[in-house]
Protein backbone atom coordinates (compact mmCIF):
# COMPACT_ATOMS: atom_id res chain seq x y z
CA UNK A 1 0.00 0.00 0.00
CA UNK A 2 1.61 3.33 -0.84
CA UNK A 3 0.54 7.00 1.38
CA UNK A 4 0.66 9.87 -0.57
CA UNK A 5 1.83 13.05 1.11
CA UNK A 6 1.13 16.57 0.60
CA UNK A 7 3.76 18.79 1.53
CA UNK A 8 3.83 22.35 0.00
CA UNK A 9 2.49 21.26 -3.14
CA UNK A 10 5.37 18.49 -3.12
CA UNK A 11 3.88 14.99 -3.09
CA UNK A 12 5.80 11.87 -2.00
CA UNK A 13 5.49 8.38 -1.92
CA UNK A 14 5.41 6.83 1.41
CA UNK A 15 5.72 3.36 0.92
CA UNK A 16 8.17 0.48 2.93
CA UNK A 17 10.89 0.52 1.29
CA UNK A 18 11.42 4.38 -0.26
CA UNK A 19 9.71 6.98 1.49
CA UNK A 20 10.64 10.22 0.47
CA UNK A 21 8.80 13.88 1.39
CA UNK A 22 10.61 16.82 -1.42
CA UNK A 23 13.99 14.88 -1.45
CA UNK A 24 14.66 13.94 2.09
CA UNK A 25 14.27 9.99 3.01
CA UNK A 26 11.77 10.28 5.90
CA UNK A 27 12.50 6.75 6.96
CA UNK A 28 16.48 7.62 7.47
CA UNK A 29 15.71 10.45 8.99
CA UNK A 30 13.16 8.94 11.69
CA UNK A 31 15.94 6.18 12.32
CA UNK A 32 18.29 8.83 13.20
CA UNK A 33 16.56 10.41 15.68
CA UNK A 34 15.28 6.98 17.21
CA UNK A 35 18.55 5.74 17.70
CA UNK A 36 19.77 8.93 18.93
CA UNK A 37 17.15 8.86 21.48
CA UNK A 38 17.96 5.20 22.43
CA UNK A 39 21.89 6.19 22.50
CA UNK A 40 20.91 8.67 24.82
CA UNK A 41 18.77 7.35 27.03
CA UNK A 42 20.14 3.48 27.76
CA UNK A 43 19.27 1.69 24.76
CA UNK A 44 15.33 2.42 24.63
CA UNK A 45 13.81 5.13 22.32
CA UNK A 46 10.46 6.62 22.89
CA UNK A 47 8.10 7.12 20.54
CA UNK A 48 6.65 10.70 21.82
CA UNK A 49 10.52 11.96 22.06
CA UNK A 50 11.29 11.07 18.60
CA UNK A 51 8.50 11.80 16.83
CA UNK A 52 9.26 15.77 18.50
CA UNK A 53 12.40 15.57 17.75
CA UNK A 54 11.70 15.19 14.28
CA UNK A 55 8.68 17.29 13.93
CA UNK A 56 11.01 20.22 15.32
CA UNK A 57 13.74 19.31 12.79
CA UNK A 58 11.29 19.29 9.99
CA UNK A 59 8.14 21.64 10.66
CA UNK A 60 7.08 20.63 7.08
CA UNK A 61 6.02 17.40 8.51
CA UNK A 62 3.73 18.22 10.96
CA UNK A 63 0.32 18.21 8.28
CA UNK A 64 0.90 14.72 7.65
CA UNK A 65 1.86 13.63 11.25
CA UNK A 66 -0.46 10.52 11.01
CA UNK A 67 1.87 8.97 8.39
CA UNK A 68 4.91 10.13 10.07
CA UNK A 69 4.07 8.53 13.16
CA UNK A 70 3.44 4.92 11.48
CA UNK A 71 7.01 5.44 10.33
CA UNK A 72 8.52 6.36 13.99
CA UNK A 73 6.77 3.63 15.52
CA UNK A 74 8.33 1.36 13.40
CA UNK A 75 11.45 2.46 13.26
CA UNK A 76 11.61 2.68 17.39
CA UNK A 77 10.29 -1.19 17.69
CA UNK A 78 12.91 -1.87 15.52
CA UNK A 79 15.83 0.01 17.37
CA UNK A 80 14.79 -0.84 20.69
CA UNK A 81 15.15 -4.39 19.67
CA UNK A 82 18.83 -4.04 18.77
CA UNK A 83 21.37 -4.15 21.77
CA UNK A 84 23.02 -1.09 22.52
CA UNK A 85 26.42 -2.04 20.51
CA UNK A 86 24.29 -2.55 17.89
CA UNK A 87 22.41 1.03 18.69
CA UNK A 88 25.74 3.09 18.95
CA UNK A 89 27.24 1.44 15.73
CA UNK A 90 24.42 1.72 13.22
CA UNK A 91 24.41 5.43 14.69
CA UNK A 92 28.29 6.05 14.55
CA UNK A 93 27.54 4.87 10.46
CA UNK A 94 24.43 7.20 9.63
CA UNK A 95 25.10 9.95 11.84
CA UNK A 96 28.11 10.30 13.11
CA UNK A 97 27.31 13.77 14.58
CA UNK A 98 24.70 12.74 16.93
CA UNK A 99 27.24 9.91 18.81
CA UNK A 100 28.57 12.73 21.10
CA UNK A 101 26.41 12.58 24.15
CA UNK A 102 25.46 15.68 25.81
CA UNK A 103 27.97 16.92 27.92
CA UNK A 104 26.49 17.65 31.56
CA UNK A 105 28.97 20.02 33.68
CA UNK A 106 29.74 17.70 36.95
CA UNK A 107 31.08 19.95 40.01
CA UNK A 108 34.48 19.23 40.59
CA UNK A 109 35.35 16.89 43.41
CA UNK A 110 37.30 18.14 45.62
CA UNK A 111 39.80 16.50 48.78
CA UNK A 112 39.09 17.70 51.65
CA UNK A 113 40.81 20.27 53.62
CA UNK A 114 43.82 19.84 55.16
CA UNK A 115 44.10 20.39 58.77
CA UNK A 116 45.68 23.56 60.19
CA UNK A 117 46.66 24.65 56.65
CA UNK A 118 47.29 28.51 55.94
CA UNK A 119 47.32 30.04 52.43
CA UNK A 120 51.38 30.27 51.38
CA UNK A 121 52.67 28.34 54.28
CA UNK A 122 51.90 24.83 53.31
CA UNK A 123 55.05 22.52 52.28
CA UNK A 124 54.82 18.98 50.96
CA UNK A 125 56.83 16.66 49.86
CA UNK A 126 57.41 13.35 47.39
CA UNK A 127 60.38 11.12 49.08
CA UNK A 128 60.53 8.38 47.08
CA UNK A 129 63.10 5.49 48.06
CA UNK A 130 65.33 4.87 44.79
CA UNK A 131 65.48 1.04 45.57
CA UNK A 132 62.98 -0.10 43.06
CA UNK A 133 60.83 1.54 40.13
CA UNK A 134 57.78 3.76 40.42
CA UNK A 135 54.83 2.13 41.04
CA UNK A 136 50.69 3.66 41.01
CA UNK A 137 50.69 3.94 44.78
CA UNK A 138 53.78 6.16 44.72
CA UNK A 139 51.55 8.28 41.72
CA UNK A 140 48.26 8.74 43.75
CA UNK A 141 50.48 9.11 46.83
CA UNK A 142 52.31 11.76 44.61
CA UNK A 143 49.30 13.62 43.55
CA UNK A 144 47.53 14.24 46.84
CA UNK A 145 51.07 16.03 47.43
CA UNK A 146 51.08 18.30 44.68
CA UNK A 147 47.09 18.75 45.36
CA UNK A 148 47.35 20.24 48.50
CA UNK A 149 50.93 22.34 47.81
CA UNK A 150 49.19 24.35 45.10
CA UNK A 151 45.52 24.30 46.84
CA UNK A 152 46.99 26.14 49.16
CA UNK A 153 49.50 28.13 47.35
CA UNK A 154 52.32 26.20 49.02
CA UNK A 155 55.93 24.57 47.88
CA UNK A 156 56.48 21.00 46.59
CA UNK A 157 60.01 18.61 47.50
CA UNK A 158 61.30 15.93 45.65
CA UNK A 159 63.05 14.45 48.41
CA UNK A 160 65.05 11.00 47.58
CA UNK A 161 65.21 8.64 50.72
CA UNK A 162 68.66 7.44 49.83
CA UNK A 163 70.17 6.21 52.96
CA UNK A 164 70.48 2.81 51.85
CA UNK A 165 73.24 2.46 49.76
CA UNK A 166 72.85 -1.28 49.55
CA UNK A 167 69.46 -0.72 47.78
CA UNK A 168 69.22 2.55 45.79
CA UNK A 169 70.21 2.46 42.09
CA UNK A 170 70.80 5.50 39.55
CA UNK A 171 68.00 4.00 37.25
CA UNK A 172 65.61 4.00 40.26
CA UNK A 173 66.06 7.84 40.68
CA UNK A 174 64.98 8.61 36.93
CA UNK A 175 62.50 6.43 36.92
CA UNK A 176 60.39 8.89 39.64
CA UNK A 177 61.61 11.77 38.12
CA UNK A 178 60.27 10.98 34.62
CA UNK A 179 57.07 9.17 36.37
CA UNK A 180 56.08 12.32 38.34
CA UNK A 181 57.19 14.52 35.08
CA UNK A 182 54.66 12.06 32.76
CA UNK A 183 52.44 12.86 35.45
CA UNK A 184 52.23 16.51 35.22
CA UNK A 185 53.89 16.74 38.68
CA UNK A 186 55.86 20.04 38.77
CA UNK A 187 58.48 20.09 41.93
CA UNK A 188 59.88 23.21 43.53
CA UNK A 189 62.75 22.02 45.24
CA UNK A 190 64.76 18.30 44.74
CA UNK A 191 67.35 17.02 46.50
CA UNK A 192 68.71 13.71 48.15
CA UNK A 193 69.49 12.69 51.33
CA UNK A 194 72.37 11.83 51.62
CA UNK A 195 73.41 14.88 50.19
CA UNK A 196 73.19 15.90 54.37
CA UNK A 197 75.25 13.40 55.60
CA UNK A 198 77.29 16.17 57.89
CA UNK A 199 74.20 16.87 58.96
CA UNK A 200 72.92 13.86 60.08
CA UNK A 201 76.35 13.30 61.80
CA UNK A 202 76.35 16.50 63.44
CA UNK A 203 72.16 15.84 65.03
CA UNK A 204 73.62 12.51 66.14
CA UNK A 205 76.28 13.99 68.31
CA UNK A 206 73.89 16.11 69.91
CA UNK A 207 71.92 13.35 70.94
CA UNK A 208 74.66 11.53 72.03
CA UNK A 209 76.04 14.14 74.26
CA UNK A 210 72.71 14.28 75.76
CA UNK A 211 72.62 10.37 76.42
CA UNK A 212 70.09 9.73 74.17
CA UNK A 213 71.64 7.91 71.76
CA UNK A 214 73.74 4.99 72.43
CA UNK A 215 76.31 2.47 71.12
CA UNK A 216 74.97 -1.05 70.80
CA UNK A 217 76.76 -4.32 70.43
CA UNK A 218 73.91 -6.68 70.01
CA UNK A 219 73.07 -8.82 66.62
CA UNK A 220 70.18 -8.54 64.73
CA UNK A 221 68.56 -11.24 66.52
CA UNK A 222 69.34 -10.07 69.91
CA UNK A 223 67.35 -6.80 69.36
CA UNK A 224 64.54 -8.54 67.60
CA UNK A 225 64.12 -10.46 71.09
CA UNK A 226 64.44 -7.57 73.13
CA UNK A 227 61.80 -5.99 71.44
CA UNK A 228 59.65 -9.01 72.21
CA UNK A 229 60.35 -8.90 75.79
CA UNK A 230 60.39 -5.37 76.08
CA UNK A 231 64.03 -5.75 77.71
CA UNK A 232 66.86 -3.25 77.80
CA UNK A 233 70.24 -3.57 76.19
CA UNK A 234 72.50 -3.66 78.14
CA UNK A 235 74.90 -1.07 76.24
CA UNK A 236 71.82 1.41 77.14
CA UNK A 237 73.42 3.41 79.66
CA UNK A 238 76.81 3.62 77.96
CA UNK A 239 78.07 7.07 78.86
CA UNK A 240 78.21 9.63 76.77
CA UNK A 241 82.25 10.12 76.21
CA UNK A 242 82.49 6.97 76.03
CA UNK A 243 79.34 6.90 73.45
CA UNK A 244 81.34 9.59 71.06
CA UNK A 245 84.78 8.05 71.05
CA UNK A 246 82.76 4.47 69.85
CA UNK A 247 80.84 7.03 67.00
CA UNK A 248 84.27 8.58 66.34
CA UNK A 249 85.68 5.46 65.57
CA UNK A 250 82.45 4.10 63.42
CA UNK A 251 82.58 7.14 61.28
CA UNK A 252 86.47 6.65 60.69
CA UNK A 253 85.37 3.06 59.71
CA UNK A 254 87.00 1.25 62.78
CA UNK A 255 83.65 -1.11 62.80
CA UNK A 256 82.65 -3.94 60.16
CA UNK A 257 79.15 -3.87 59.28
CA UNK A 258 77.02 -5.90 61.78
CA UNK A 259 79.45 -5.25 64.75
CA UNK A 260 78.15 -1.99 66.17
CA UNK A 261 74.99 0.39 65.86
CA UNK A 262 73.92 3.58 67.32
CA UNK A 263 69.87 3.01 68.63
CA UNK A 264 67.69 5.78 70.60
CA UNK A 265 67.00 5.43 74.18
CA UNK A 266 63.46 5.57 73.93
CA UNK A 267 60.61 3.51 75.70
CA UNK A 268 61.46 -0.56 76.09
CA UNK A 269 58.46 -1.24 77.27
CA UNK A 270 56.02 1.24 75.06
CA UNK A 271 53.04 -0.36 73.32
CA UNK A 272 54.59 1.50 69.85
CA UNK A 273 57.24 -1.48 68.91
CA UNK A 274 58.76 2.07 67.09
CA UNK A 275 60.25 3.29 70.41
CA UNK A 276 61.56 0.29 71.98
CA UNK A 277 65.25 1.77 71.35
CA UNK A 278 65.31 1.53 67.76
CA UNK A 279 68.56 1.86 65.56
CA UNK A 280 68.81 5.38 64.10
CA UNK A 281 72.19 4.79 62.74
CA UNK A 282 74.31 1.68 61.36
CA UNK A 283 77.13 0.63 59.11
CA UNK A 284 76.75 -0.93 55.33
CA UNK A 285 79.59 -1.72 53.86
CA UNK A 286 78.39 -0.89 50.34
CA UNK A 287 79.41 1.71 47.94
CA UNK A 288 76.46 4.33 47.69
CA UNK A 289 76.23 5.38 43.72
CA UNK A 290 76.27 9.00 44.23
CA UNK A 291 78.91 9.27 47.36
CA UNK A 292 80.87 6.11 46.70
CA UNK A 293 82.30 5.06 50.14
CA UNK A 294 82.46 8.61 51.34
CA UNK A 295 80.30 7.27 53.99
CA UNK A 296 79.60 3.92 55.77
CA UNK A 297 78.04 4.45 58.89
CA UNK A 298 74.30 5.68 57.56
CA UNK A 299 71.07 6.59 59.21
CA UNK A 300 68.14 4.52 59.17
CA UNK A 301 64.76 6.00 57.56
CA UNK A 302 62.97 7.64 60.59
CA UNK A 303 66.24 9.49 61.87
CA UNK A 304 66.82 10.75 58.11
CA UNK A 305 63.06 11.45 57.60
CA UNK A 306 62.51 13.24 60.78
CA UNK A 307 65.44 15.64 60.45
CA UNK A 308 64.80 16.17 56.27
CA UNK A 309 61.12 17.44 56.77
CA UNK A 310 62.10 19.87 59.30
CA UNK A 311 64.90 21.26 57.30
CA UNK A 312 62.73 21.02 54.36
CA UNK A 313 60.19 23.11 56.19
CA UNK A 314 57.64 20.46 55.49
CA UNK A 315 54.46 21.42 57.13
CA UNK A 316 52.21 18.46 56.04
CA UNK A 317 53.44 14.72 55.77
CA UNK A 318 50.74 13.09 53.53
CA UNK A 319 51.55 9.54 53.40
CA UNK A 320 50.41 5.88 53.37
CA UNK A 321 48.90 4.36 56.98
CA UNK A 322 51.86 1.57 56.93
CA UNK A 323 53.58 4.46 58.32
CA UNK A 324 51.43 5.60 60.57
CA UNK A 325 53.11 3.82 63.87
CA UNK A 326 56.37 5.50 62.77
CA UNK A 327 54.83 9.32 63.46
CA UNK A 328 55.32 8.94 67.20
CA UNK A 329 59.06 7.90 66.52
CA UNK A 330 59.86 10.96 64.22
CA UNK A 331 58.15 13.40 66.59
CA UNK A 332 60.47 12.21 69.62
CA UNK A 333 63.16 12.82 67.37
CA UNK A 334 62.96 16.20 66.64
CA UNK A 335 61.58 16.71 69.99
CA UNK A 336 64.91 15.90 71.41
CA UNK A 337 66.90 18.49 68.86
CA UNK A 338 64.25 21.03 69.03
CA UNK A 339 62.87 20.51 65.71
CA UNK A 340 59.99 21.52 64.55
CA UNK A 341 56.75 18.77 64.04
CA UNK A 342 54.67 18.69 60.58
CA UNK A 343 51.07 17.43 60.79
CA UNK A 344 50.44 14.41 59.45
CA UNK A 345 47.84 13.28 57.29
CA UNK A 346 47.33 9.59 56.35
CA UNK A 347 45.59 7.65 53.94
CA UNK A 348 45.13 3.83 52.91
CA UNK A 349 47.52 1.81 50.74
CA UNK A 350 46.59 1.97 47.56
CA UNK A 351 46.50 -1.44 45.81
CA UNK A 352 44.49 -3.34 43.05
CA UNK A 353 43.03 -6.80 42.63
CA UNK A 354 45.63 -9.23 41.16
CA UNK A 355 48.72 -7.01 40.66
CA UNK A 356 51.43 -6.96 43.63
CA UNK A 357 52.91 -4.27 44.70
CA UNK A 358 56.03 -6.06 46.78
CA UNK A 359 59.07 -4.95 45.73
CA UNK A 360 60.37 -8.64 46.81
CA UNK A 361 57.60 -10.53 44.95
CA UNK A 362 57.94 -8.78 41.58
CA UNK A 363 61.69 -9.66 41.83
CA UNK A 364 61.28 -12.97 42.21
CA UNK A 365 58.48 -13.42 39.56
CA UNK A 366 61.01 -12.30 37.21
CA UNK A 367 63.45 -14.06 38.49
CA UNK A 368 61.15 -16.93 37.65
CA UNK A 369 59.96 -15.72 34.25
CA UNK A 370 56.76 -15.65 35.42
CA UNK A 371 56.79 -11.67 33.91
CA UNK A 372 59.07 -10.16 31.22
CA UNK A 373 60.28 -7.40 33.77
CA UNK A 374 59.60 -4.46 35.21
CA UNK A 375 57.42 -3.11 32.62
CA UNK A 376 55.24 -6.20 31.92
CA UNK A 377 51.67 -4.84 31.58
CA UNK A 378 50.58 -6.99 34.41
CA UNK A 379 51.89 -4.65 37.12
CA UNK A 380 51.28 -1.67 38.41
CA UNK A 381 54.76 0.45 37.66
CA UNK A 382 54.51 3.51 36.10
CA UNK A 383 56.44 2.01 32.84
CA UNK A 384 53.49 -0.74 32.68
CA UNK A 385 50.71 0.95 32.81
CA UNK A 386 52.37 3.47 30.45
CA UNK A 387 52.62 0.46 27.74
CA UNK A 388 49.12 -1.04 28.83
CA UNK A 389 47.44 2.83 27.87
CA UNK A 390 46.74 4.02 30.74
CA UNK A 391 46.65 7.94 30.44
CA UNK A 392 48.06 10.12 33.18
CA UNK A 393 45.09 12.55 33.52
CA UNK A 394 43.11 9.34 34.28
CA UNK A 395 45.47 8.40 37.21
CA UNK A 396 45.06 12.01 38.46
CA UNK A 397 41.27 12.01 37.86
CA UNK A 398 40.91 8.39 39.72
CA UNK A 399 42.71 10.11 42.74
CA UNK A 400 40.58 12.68 43.01
CA UNK A 401 37.45 10.20 42.29
CA UNK A 402 37.87 7.13 44.08
CA UNK A 403 41.04 7.49 46.10
CA UNK A 404 41.04 10.64 48.11
CA UNK A 405 42.49 10.38 50.96
CA UNK A 406 40.17 7.55 53.30
CA UNK A 407 41.82 5.50 55.93
CA UNK A 408 39.81 2.71 54.81
CA UNK A 409 41.89 -0.21 53.28
CA UNK A 410 40.52 -0.63 49.80
CA UNK A 411 41.75 -2.99 47.49
CA UNK A 412 40.87 -1.62 43.94
CA UNK A 413 39.33 -2.86 40.79
CA UNK A 414 41.02 -2.18 37.34
CA UNK A 415 37.89 -1.50 35.85
CA UNK A 416 37.62 2.05 38.13
CA UNK A 417 40.55 2.89 36.50
CA UNK A 418 39.66 1.76 32.89
CA UNK A 419 36.36 3.54 32.74
CA UNK A 420 38.27 6.96 33.32
CA UNK A 421 40.85 6.13 31.07
CA UNK A 422 38.35 5.38 28.22
CA UNK A 423 36.81 8.78 28.35
CA UNK A 424 40.20 10.69 27.73
CA UNK A 425 41.29 7.80 24.83
CA UNK A 426 37.98 7.95 23.17
CA UNK A 427 37.89 11.71 22.15
CA UNK A 428 41.74 11.12 20.78
CA UNK A 429 42.13 7.87 19.04
CA UNK A 430 41.66 6.67 15.56
CA UNK A 431 39.17 4.05 14.94
CA UNK A 432 40.76 1.32 12.61
CA UNK A 433 39.80 -2.21 11.70
CA UNK A 434 40.91 -5.42 12.63
CA UNK A 435 39.87 -9.17 12.76
CA UNK A 436 40.82 -11.43 15.08
CA UNK A 437 40.86 -15.43 13.73
CA UNK A 438 39.92 -13.96 10.11
CA UNK A 439 37.72 -16.25 8.09
CA UNK A 440 37.72 -15.49 4.15
CA UNK A 441 34.22 -14.06 2.57
CA UNK A 442 33.68 -14.24 -0.77
CA UNK A 443 31.20 -11.64 -2.27
CA UNK A 444 29.92 -13.07 -5.24
CA UNK A 445 27.89 -10.43 -6.55
CA UNK A 446 30.17 -7.00 -5.17
CA UNK A 447 31.87 -5.02 -8.03
CA UNK A 448 35.11 -3.26 -6.71
CA UNK A 449 34.31 -0.66 -4.90
CA UNK A 450 36.13 1.91 -2.55
CA UNK A 451 35.10 2.74 0.99
CA UNK A 452 35.57 6.24 2.56
CA UNK A 453 35.61 5.55 6.00
CA UNK A 454 36.49 8.32 9.07
CA UNK A 455 38.89 7.63 11.45
CA UNK A 456 36.77 9.27 14.27
CA UNK A 457 32.91 9.54 14.18
CA UNK A 458 32.63 13.04 15.49
CA UNK A 459 36.19 13.90 15.87
CA UNK A 460 38.48 15.86 12.71
CA UNK A 461 40.88 13.47 12.64
CA UNK A 462 40.47 12.80 8.92
CA UNK A 463 39.65 9.65 6.63
CA UNK A 464 41.16 6.77 4.88
CA UNK A 465 40.14 5.17 1.51
CA UNK A 466 39.55 1.62 1.63
CA UNK A 467 39.62 -0.61 -1.37
CA UNK A 468 37.53 -3.53 -1.42
CA UNK A 469 37.62 -6.22 -3.82
CA UNK A 470 35.48 -9.68 -4.15
CA UNK A 471 37.08 -10.76 -0.45
CA UNK A 472 37.05 -9.52 2.68
CA UNK A 473 38.12 -11.26 5.70
CA UNK A 474 35.82 -11.59 9.25
CA UNK A 475 36.55 -12.51 12.42
CA UNK A 476 35.46 -16.85 12.49
CA UNK A 477 33.65 -16.33 15.94
CA UNK A 478 31.23 -14.07 14.49
CA UNK A 479 30.56 -15.44 10.71
CA UNK A 480 30.54 -18.88 12.97
CA UNK A 481 27.10 -17.73 14.63
CA UNK A 482 25.51 -16.80 11.48
CA UNK A 483 23.06 -19.49 9.00
CA UNK A 484 22.91 -19.70 5.15
CA UNK A 485 19.96 -17.54 4.95
CA UNK A 486 21.03 -15.20 7.70
CA UNK A 487 22.21 -11.49 6.96
CA UNK A 488 24.59 -8.81 8.72
CA UNK A 489 26.34 -5.91 8.10
CA UNK A 490 29.76 -4.48 7.09
CA UNK A 491 30.41 -1.26 8.61
CA UNK A 492 30.43 1.34 5.86
CA UNK A 493 30.52 -1.53 3.47
CA UNK A 494 27.03 -3.22 2.53
CA UNK A 495 24.45 -5.85 4.16
CA UNK A 496 25.45 -9.52 3.49
CA UNK A 497 23.21 -12.82 3.39
CA UNK A 498 25.28 -15.53 3.45
CA UNK A 499 25.03 -18.31 0.76
CA UNK A 500 27.20 -20.90 2.15
CA UNK A 501 29.84 -22.48 4.14
CA UNK A 502 32.79 -24.61 2.35
CA UNK A 503 35.66 -25.43 3.76
CA UNK A 504 37.70 -22.02 5.36
CA UNK A 505 35.96 -19.80 3.00
CA UNK A 506 31.97 -18.12 3.56
CA UNK A 507 30.24 -17.16 0.10
CA UNK A 508 27.50 -14.09 0.55
CA UNK A 509 25.71 -11.84 -1.58
CA UNK A 510 24.91 -8.33 -1.30
CA UNK A 511 21.89 -7.53 -0.58
CA UNK A 512 21.92 -3.75 0.35
CA UNK A 513 24.13 -1.06 0.68
CA UNK A 514 22.20 0.94 3.40
CA UNK A 515 22.44 0.53 7.35
CA UNK A 516 19.23 -1.11 8.34
CA UNK A 517 17.85 -1.54 11.87
CA UNK A 518 18.09 -5.33 13.32
CA UNK A 519 20.96 -6.27 10.86
CA UNK A 520 24.19 -7.67 12.87
CA UNK A 521 27.12 -5.62 12.59
CA UNK A 522 30.32 -7.55 11.63
CA UNK A 523 33.61 -6.33 11.72
CA UNK A 524 35.56 -6.46 8.18
CA UNK A 525 39.04 -5.98 6.65
CA UNK A 526 39.58 -5.93 3.09
CA UNK A 527 42.09 -8.99 1.70
CA UNK A 528 44.91 -6.51 0.88
CA UNK A 529 45.26 -6.57 4.96
CA UNK A 530 48.15 -6.57 7.15
CA UNK A 531 48.92 -9.24 10.19
CA UNK A 532 48.66 -8.22 13.62
CA UNK A 533 49.45 -9.25 16.61
CA UNK A 534 47.65 -8.49 19.99
CA UNK A 535 48.40 -9.38 23.59
CA UNK A 536 45.99 -9.14 25.89
CA UNK A 537 46.91 -9.23 29.16
CA UNK A 538 44.94 -10.63 32.64
CA UNK A 539 45.69 -10.61 36.06
CA UNK A 540 49.01 -11.47 37.39
CA UNK A 541 48.11 -12.93 40.66
CA UNK A 542 44.55 -14.93 41.34
CA UNK A 543 42.37 -14.39 44.40
CA UNK A 544 44.13 -16.91 46.20
CA UNK A 545 47.83 -15.16 45.75
CA UNK A 546 48.71 -17.65 43.54
CA UNK A 547 50.28 -17.34 39.68
CA UNK A 548 47.99 -16.80 37.04
CA UNK A 549 49.78 -19.28 34.70
CA UNK A 550 46.75 -18.44 31.47
CA UNK A 551 47.29 -14.24 32.21
CA UNK A 552 48.36 -13.90 29.13
CA UNK A 553 46.42 -14.47 25.69
CA UNK A 554 48.06 -13.87 22.11
CA UNK A 555 45.72 -12.85 19.58
CA UNK A 556 46.42 -13.46 15.80
CA UNK A 557 44.43 -11.36 12.86
CA UNK A 558 44.33 -9.06 9.97
CA UNK A 559 44.24 -5.13 9.74
CA UNK A 560 43.51 -2.50 7.69
CA UNK A 561 46.51 -1.26 5.73
CA UNK A 562 46.44 2.08 7.57
CA UNK A 563 47.38 0.19 10.88
CA UNK A 564 51.04 0.34 9.41
CA UNK A 565 51.11 4.02 9.97
CA UNK A 566 49.80 3.78 13.74
CA UNK A 567 53.35 5.19 15.80
CA UNK A 568 55.37 3.65 18.46
CA UNK A 569 53.03 3.90 21.13
CA UNK A 570 49.98 5.42 20.15
CA UNK A 571 46.30 4.38 21.24
CA UNK A 572 43.94 3.48 18.46
CA UNK A 573 40.30 1.56 18.68
CA UNK A 574 39.92 -1.48 16.75
CA UNK A 575 36.51 -1.22 16.23
CA UNK A 576 34.03 -3.76 17.90
CA UNK A 577 37.68 -5.11 19.93
CA UNK A 578 38.87 -2.62 22.31
CA UNK A 579 41.64 0.03 22.90
CA UNK A 580 44.91 -0.85 21.78
CA UNK A 581 48.53 0.58 21.92
CA UNK A 582 51.05 -0.26 19.49
CA UNK A 583 53.75 -2.08 21.60
CA UNK A 584 56.53 -2.37 19.01
CA UNK A 585 58.35 0.04 16.87
CA UNK A 586 59.06 -2.79 14.29
CA UNK A 587 56.01 -5.27 14.19
CA UNK A 588 52.71 -4.31 13.97
CA UNK A 589 52.39 -6.09 17.60
CA UNK A 590 49.73 -4.38 20.26
CA UNK A 591 48.82 -4.34 23.98
CA UNK A 592 45.05 -4.55 24.77
CA UNK A 593 44.28 -1.73 27.17
CA UNK A 594 40.66 -1.88 27.77
CA UNK A 595 37.50 -2.10 25.68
Amino acid sequence: MKVLVDVGGCVASLNPAQRHVCGMDVEREVLKWALKNAFDHGGLADVKAVMSKVMGAHPELRSKAAEVKKIVVEKVEQVNSMSVEEQASLLAEIAPELTRKHEVREARRELPELPQAEEGRVVTRLPPEPSGYMHLGHALAGLINEYYARRYGGKLWLRFEDTNPRKVRPIYYESFRQGYRWLGIEWDFEKNNSDDMELFYHHAKTLLEKGLLYPCFCTAEEMHRQRQTMTACRDRETEPGRALELWDKAVSGGFREGEISFRLKGYVDSPNTALRDPVLFRIVDYPHPLKGRDYSLWPTYDFAAAVEDAVCGVTHVLRSSEFAFRDELQNLIRQHLGLKNPVYVEFARFEFKGTPTSKRVIRELIEKGFVGGWDDPRLSTIDAVRRRGIRPEAIREFTTTYAGVSYAKKEYDWSLLYSINRKFLDASSRRLFFVPEPVKLHLENLDAVVVEAPFHPTQNLGTRKIKVSKTVYVPGRDIKALKPGEIFRCKYLANIRISSVEDDVVYGEVVGREPSPGVRIVQWVPEEAVRVRVFRYGSLLRSDGSFNVEGVEVIDGLGEKSVKEVGYREVVQFERFGFCIRDSGENLEFIYCHD
